[in-house]
């Protein structure tokens, strides 16, 4: 451990070209550590001089909200007209104009900080931490705690948390991929070099590469922005590419605003056509614009995933970027590993077996040898599952035989091979190599097997059991092991364990396949044992395809067959990644759930990937959604989340194209014809007001069930088409009450201005009723609490207005009783007649937009946006 000796000068950091041509103990002493790490006031004064370990910090800036919500550039427009009137005479209209537009930023900029403060919070809660010794004990500590001078453990499916120069390596491969591009892992080594290219640093290990094989310790060297990585990171614009979620929003944002230009052109041109005062035309033009453009679509769709993500939190799912709830929503095909999602996950020695089934404990003794766990007073620690639970086995007499072994060299676990090896001698002095992994591998290489064997271990399989098969053979003379000495051994026997299924996954299963999410299993198992689980849950089991198979079928062949196979079995993680990118092929949305580290290139292939909190940093960063519990049904409760969020924004995007559309344009039409303005600017940009405050309940509302029965997606050919439909018959209904004032009740300027005021924000307001649902309102469909009130208050303060002391201001006048009557039934009749163009509407299918697949290039800038995520630090306030 370094020590502390009185005041001394900052550290003069080091940057990895010099720490890879200096020995590790050189560096060491540059960096003032030790073997044994620093102490905690190291840490903390090196905290406060070279600041988090993060690429970058992310904050809630006010200013950052608010200038979203100003930067309209038809608002900035109408400000600026407002600022002309107000200078040429119009001052009270100039402030009335003011004071509305800054009340609609203003609760559009509420409504949305306040969401994304909530967002940054639960963005907190994924913590990511590494194993690190302070003060001579190895203690797991926050990412971005790390300072130069710490000494971190890496082990395999480790993400590198900063640039390090390697102090021990023991068979240790990073995959450096994202850095170099190259796709085979890289041997690393503790020699200096004076090599220049970051490409050929055996001696350091990079922030955001991967541990592919074996385990190291190294000395950090950069952290941060001032590692190799972060330099790289720092080259990508804060803008993050477009979900399909995201890309629907743009769509229909820019076609919003292209209607609301041409129209707000054509007001213009007309009013001035007509010798109208100049301000007062483009006033009341970009007034129109201001009520057609979806100003409060950002603060719509923050609130709902806001909402949505704290909803999934209590549930215990955490969304590491928001948008990707909508995403959780459509998935169709979701592949899933079997241990811990299908069963317990809690792996359990079972049995001890010779070659003909029979009990023996010379398998658990060498399984014990050829282990890459080790036993500490909390437990065994490292190696796999399997590896720990041989040491739980009942009786310690074999573990104090299989110490007398001495190890010499080790081959450890990868998943191509599917095996490990150890070279060892025994009590006797005699040297032994000793392979256990699959089965199917080991068999392979030995060289008699006993004719009863191969039935006895499609029993044990057929019974749901995992079984690793052990082999040895002499290895006197050999100083070392390779891939290459696995041949020509003698099958010692089996050892089986035990995984059993969960209780409740047959109806998680059931909640998604209800859903539309098919449910496919894919894992480095054998199949017979996936099968079994299957089974005892309730999975109806379709067909089973089995690595080698996979490896025989082109993408066209693998295409046609992923629909009617239900299990992949000894799957590698190469075919894991090509089996979701063909599944991709299909136009349906994938989803894929895995944990290890070997799952990661798949998760980042899926449309959305799912990992869970127990999972490997690697998984965890790959991944889109993290699952706190690893459980179906949690997963279930997000797909549904997913829909819901979607349901409602479309329900905002539906009453922007058809009622209020319908207003705007009648506004214009009436602007042509009649000799004065149908409405003032001050009025139109109050009912938009009022129309947005009411539309802000819609996060709130319930969904149909129908509508979470299956994924839905963005179509603009749609929202046209109920624009054409629903936006005349708004428009019809506005032409009647024009009709209404002039001629039934002789309307001057004022009262005509007041009473399409009232019937335009009532209609409005009250047909979100009808149009939120496919099914008959109220009476078959109800919406939630605040949505009953909001909109029904914000139709009532329109029609409240006239007769308060701000009616003059605003230019409205007390309408009489006959005007009410009259619009009640107007509004009873124009919202059974939408009815009934909605059931006549929604009788056409609708066919779904498939989803476009992301070229290369922006796959990989995807996985270093993903990477870079586990590297930021999230605070609520700037």
């Amino acid at each position: 451990m370094a020590e502390v000796v009185g005041l001394r000068a900052p550290l003069v950091g080091l940057d990895w070209l010099e720490a890879c041509a200096l020995s590790s103990d050189q560096v060491l002493s540059r960096l003032r550590s030790g073997p044994g790490g620093l102490s905690g006031s190291d840490v903390a004064e090196r905290l406060q001089q070279f600041g988090p370990n993060a690429l970058r910090t992310h904050r809630v800036q006010a200013s950052a909200v608010l200038l979203r919500q100003i930067r309209n550039p038809i608002l900035l427009l109408l400000l600026g007209a407002a600022l002309v009137s107000g200078l040429t005479g119009g001052g009270t209209n100039a402030v009335i104009i003011t004071v509305i537009v800054a009340l609609s930023v203003g609760l559009g900029f509420f409504n949305e900080y306040r969401a994304e403060v909530a967002m940054a919070s639960l963005r907190g809660k994924i913590r990511h931490e590494t194993e690190v010794l302070r003060d001579g004990r190895a203690i797991r500590v926050p990412v971005i705690e790390l300072v130069p001078g710490d000494v971190v453990t890496l082990r395999i499916g480790s993400l590198v948390p900063a640039d390090l120069r390697l102090l021990e390596v023991d068979e240790f491969e990073c995959d450096e991929g994202l850095l170099t591009g190259e796709s085979m892992s890289v041997a690393k080594s503790v020699e200096p070099t004076t090599d220049r290219s970051p490409s050929d640093q055996p001696g350091c290990a990079f922030m955001g590469t991967i541990v592919h094989q074996g385990s190291a310790r190294g000395v950090v060297v950069r952290t941060g922005a001032r590692t190799a990585f972060g330099q790289i990171a720092a080259g990508l614009s804060d803008k993050q590419g477009q979900t399909a979620f995201e890309a629907g929003l743009s769509r229909f944002s820019r076609f919003l605003f292209g209607v609301a230009a041409v129209l707000t052109a054509f007001i213009f041109i007309v009013n001035v056509a007509l010798s109208r005062p100049l301000i007062e035309a483009l006033l009341f033009s970009l007034a129109i614009a201001v009520g057609i453009a979806p100003e409060m679509m950002p603060a719509i769709v923050t609130v709902s995933l806001s909402a949505g993500s704290r909803a999934l939190v209590a549930k215990k799912v955490l969304v590491k970027r928001l948008v990707a709830i909508e995403d959780l929503g459509n998935i169709e095909i979701l592949f899933t590993d079997k241990t811990g999602t299908l069963t317990e996950g809690v792996i359990t020695f079972d049995r001890s077996l010779d070659p003909a089934g029979t009990a023996s404990d010379r398998p658990l003794l060498f399984g014990l040898v050829c282990n890459e766990a080790t036993v500490t007073d909390e437990g065994a620690v490292g190696g796999n599952a399997l590896d720990q639970a041989l040491w739980s086995a009942p009786g310690g007499e074999t573990a104090v035989r299989a110490a007398t072994f001495r190890h010499l060299g080790i081959l450890p676990f990868d998943h191509e091979r599917q095996m490990a090896s150890v070279l060892a001698t025994d009590p006797s002095g005699s040297q032994i190599l000793i392979t256990k992994g699959a089965p199917e591998v080991v068999l392979a290489r030995c060289g008699l097997v006993p004719d009863g064997t191969r039935p006895m271990l499609e029993a044990l399989f057929s019974e749901g059991a995992r079984v690793v098969a052990v082999a040895s053979r002499s290895a006197d003379g050999m100083a070392d092991v390779s891939p290459a000495d696995e041949q020509g051994l003698d099958l010692v026997g089996f050892l089986t364990f035990a995984d059993r299924p969960k209780t409740d996954a047959g109806s998680s299963i059931v909640q998604l396949q209800q859903l539309g999410v098919e449910v496919k299993i894919i894992t480095g198992d054998n199949g017979l044992v996936a099968v079994k689980v299957c089974s005892d849950i309730g999975i109806d089991c379709a067909g089973v395809l089995n690595g080698a198979e996979v490896g025989s079928l082109d993408d066209d062949q693998l295409a046609s067959a992923i629909p009617t196979t239900t299990v992949f079995a000894r799957i590698s993680p190469e075919q894991k990644s090509r089996i979701i990118k063909v599944a991709r092929r299909t136009g349906k949305d994938v989803a894929f759930l895995g944990d290890g580290v070997n799952d990661a290139v798949a998760l980042h292939h899926a449309d959305v990937g799912i990992s869970v909190d127990s999972g490997t940093d690697v998984a965890k960063d790959a991944a889109d959604v993290v699952l706190l519990d690893k459980d179906l049904g949690v997963l279930a409760e997000g797909v549904m989340e997913g829909r819901r969020i979607f349901a409602n924004t479309m329900k905002y995007v539906l009453m922007s194209t058809s009622s209020n559309f319908g207003n705007m344009f009648s506004a214009a039409g009436a602007s042509a014809f009649l000799s004065f303005l149908p409405m003032l600017p001050t009025q139109i940009l109050l009912n938009n007001l009022l129309y947005n405050g009411g539309q802000l309940a819609i996060p709130t509302d319930r969904v149909d069930p129908e509508a979470l029965a299956r994924p839905a997606a963005w179509d603009m050919k749609f929202i046209r088409r109920f624009m054409s439909v629903f936006g005349p018959v708004s428009s019809v209904f506005d032409f009647i009450t024009f009709w209404v004032m002039l001629s039934v009740l002789d309307a001057g300027h004022t009262e005509f201005r007041t009473g399409w005021f009232v019937e335009s924000i009532a209609t409005q307001t009250l047909v979100i009723y009808v149009i939120r649902t496919r099914r008959v309102p109220f009476f078959k469909s109800r919406p939630s609490l605040p949505m009953l009130l909001v909109p029904t208050a914000a139709a009532l303060i329109g029609a409240i207005l006239p007769y308060t002391g701000l009616a003059h201001l605003l230019g409205f006048t007390p309408l009489p009783t006959t005007f009410f009557l009259i619009l009640f039934g107007m509004v009873v009749v124009y919202l059974v007649l939408v009815e009934l163009a909605k059931t006549r509407f929604y009788r056409v299918p609708h066919p779904r937009t498939p989803r476009l697949a992301l070229s290369h290039a922006e796959r990989l800038e995807r996985r270093i946006r993903r990477r870079a995520s586990h590297f930021t630090h999230h605070a609520t306030h700037g």
